[in-house]
């Protein structure tokens, strides 16, 4: 399926120079002189390679189409991730490295993710948007830094480090970014 150049997202497969590619970061980019672009950096989807690419709005990029199934995660063996159709209970297992940059930590049992396939080969894991985890320590608030935004960090149950308002403490469960890590908001309930 043809798009504009400015219309690829992060996350997005398309056919470029015959190979399949990952868009991982996207940049509109307006110089002063000429016409805006898309800054691009691509993953290849085989063997990792990176590459940037300008895209502007007249050029066209292929999609590419790719199956998408619901899949559970049951557990992680060094690297390699195995997880469990739910309707046929087949068990697939992939490389840790087919799930997004820095995501892996937040991979849960059970989880329900979509792997993505192109012609019956996996090409990629996509995790929910966010997950609930709690806060197992949080540094204290120090009085008079109220300015706006004082974030303080604090390690999650899984072991990442995030940057949490200063109302939150040990023990709190709080909803967080697959995509980043970022904390987004307390966890209702």
């Amino acid at each position: 399926m043809k798009i504009n150049g400015n219309a690829v997202r992060p996350g997005m497969v398309i056919e470029h120079q015959g190979r399949l590619w990952r868009a991982v970061r996207i940049q509109h980019t307006q110089p002063g002189k000429g016409g805006a672009y898309l800054q691009v950096e691509l993953k290849d989807i085989r063997d990792g390679t990176k590459l940037n690419e300008r895209f502007r709005s007249s050029e066209t990029v292929e999609r590419v189409r790719l199956d998408q199934k619901p899949y559970q995660y049951l557990y992680a063996d060094g690297d390699m991730l195995t997880f469990m159709d739910a309707e046929t209970y087949d068990q697939i297992t992939v490389g840790a490295d087919m799930v997004g940059e820095g995501q892996v930590p937040f991979l849960q049992d059970g989880m329900t993710v979509t792997i993505e396939s192109y012609e019956d080969s996996p090409i990629g894991v996509q995790l929910p948007d966010s997950v609930v985890l709690e806060v197992t320590e949080a540094d204290a608030v120090v009085k008079g830094q109220t300015a706006s935004s004082s974030y303080k960090p604090a390690v999650l149950e899984n072991g990442v480090r995030v940057m949490v308002p200063p109302h939150i403490e040990a023990g709190t469960r709080i909803v967080v970014s697959t995509a980043d890590g970022t904390y987004m908001e307390r966890a209702k309930g």
